[in-house]
């Protein structure tokens, strides 16, 4: 199975303002697409998409971006940016594990960490960071496991846990990284407090597949223990929400004279069905 994974930003209507403020806040950055319901945008190589979905659902916390940089004036340049309008979570400064970090959401509710150094150090500049919390606390070393079992060739690769007395609740992991399908980077740790959140359909993770055999084989791993949703939406044993998308729908939908009979079809699906597509 050759499939890429990539996140889903949830907005209000405002997918490309969001787009382009990353885009500007981050070098070798653009948009690639831009439709009213979906924007898809690089960042420093790393794809992202923006749904257009309405006032449903909102980013939060549990899911973030970890962005390594190697400049002080980058980073502060790119905090700036992500602020205005936004709030620091953690505040820009000094830490044990980085001479310049700062967590900011931004106005849009999407939360990244910037931290100074190599991205070589990390192995990715853009790394998606799951913080168990909520319902899910405590969770990350399982949830680490269940991923490593499900993706192929996939790895922990790095586990740091909380001292004896450090946090007074259930958390073992501070941080943690893990790779899936060869080459893509995670994150993960419990929240060392108690937070008012748990992860949602603000922030998914897509997962791009080329046959209906791949498309059975993520929806059956991933949706068991946890629940189904519709137009491949699907919410695992963790709370952790996911897409599993044909490649072939984008290219469907770009087809004016077959987009609103696949439209159609595909809301009416659960698990998608990609023959049905094809003859839509």
């Amino acid at each position: 199975m050759k499939n890429t994974v990539y996140p889903c930003l949830w907005f209000d209507g405002n997918a490309r303002a969001a787009a382009d403020l990353y885009c500007s806040a981050f070098a070798n950055s653009t948009v690639t697409a831009d439709t009213p319901m979906v924007v898809t945008f690089e960042l420093d190589g790393t794809k992202f998409m923006g749904l257009n979905g309405g006032a449903q659902f909102k980013p939060n916390a549990a899911i973030s971006f970890y962005v390594t940089l190697e400049s002080r004036e980058v980073l502060e340049r790119a905090w700036h940016l992500l602020i205005a309008g936004g709030s620091a979570l953690m505040p820009l400064q000094a830490y044990e594990w980085s001479e310049q970090y700062g967590w900011v959401q931004d106005r849009f509710g999407v939360s990244w960490q910037l931290s100074l150094g190599g991205s070589d150090e990390v192995g990715q500049r853009f790394v998606p960071l799951l913080m168990f919390c909520g319902n899910q606390q405590g969770k990350a070393s399982a949830a680490m496991d269940y991923y490593v079992s499900v993706f192929a060739d996939s790895a922990i690769l790095f586990i740091a846990k909380y001292t004896p007395g450090q946090v007074a609740h259930d958390a073992t992991i501070v941080h943690a990284r893990f790779r899936v399908l060869g080459s893509q980077l995670f994150m993960a740790m419990d929240s060392a407090v108690l937070q008012p959140f748990d992860f949602n359909e603000g922030v998914s993770l897509v997962i791009d597949c080329e046959t209906q055999e791949e498309v059975d084989y993520y929806w059956n791993k991933l949706s068991e223990g946890g629940e189904e949703s519709m137009c491949g939406w699907l919410k695992d044993r963790f709370g952790v929400w996911w897409q599993v998308v044909p490649a072939v729908l984008p290219k469907l939908l770009r087809d004016p004279e077959r987009a609103g009979r696949v439209m159609q079809a595909y809301m009416k699906m659960k698990k998608f069905d990609i023959e049905a597509l094809l003859n839509a």
